[in-house]
C-alpha cells in the first residue's frame, strides 16, 4: 500500500504556471504507474496524465498536452504535474493516484487506480 499526498495547488491568473507535488509512502514507489486526475464542481472526474514506472511511458489529456508535464522522482517518491499556460477550465481538484502492478501502464481511467490522495485545489482566474 501507499499514502499519497498532494501539494502545490493554488490560485493564479489565466496564463500563470503551478508544479503540483504527490509524495508516497513506502519504499516500493517504483512499483507503481502514477497518474493525476482532477474534478471540478459538477462535474465527471476527468483524465489529466499518467507516468509508468520508470518515466518512460507517459500519456496526457488532449486538453492539457503541451501545457502539463508529468514527471516522477522514484528516489524521492514524488510525482510531480507541472502546469504551465493555466486557463480558468483548468480549475479544479487535482488528485494523485497510483496503481500497484501493471506498472508499465499509462492509464486514463480512473478505475484502474488503487491508492488515491486527497486532492489539492488549483483554481485559475481570469
Amino acid at each position: 500500500q501507499v499514502q499519497l499526498v498532494e501539494s502545490g495547488g493554488g490560485l493564479v491568473q489565466a496564463g500563470g504556471s503551478l508544479r503540483l507535488s504527490c509524495a508516497a509512502s513506502g519504499r516500493t514507489f517504483s512499483t507503481y504507474s502514477m497518474g493525476w486526475f482532477r474534478q471540478a464542481p459538477g462535474k465527471e472526474r476527468e483524465f489529466v496524465a499518467a507516468i509508468s514506472w520508470n518515466g518512460g511511458r507517459t500519456n496526457y489529456a488532449d486538453s492539457v498536452k503541451g501545457r502539463f508535464a508529468i514527471s516522477r522522482d522514484n528516489a524521492e517518491n514524488t510525482v510531480y504535474l507541472q502546469m504551465n499556460s493555466l486557463r480558468t477550465g483548468d480549475t479544479a481538484v487535482y488528485y494523485c493516484a497510483a496503481r500497484y502492478g501493471g506498472s508499465w501502464l499509462v492509464s486514463a481511467t480512473w478505475y484502474d487506480y488503487n491508492y488515491w490522495g486527497q486532492g489539492t485545489q488549483v483554481t485559475v482566474s481570469s
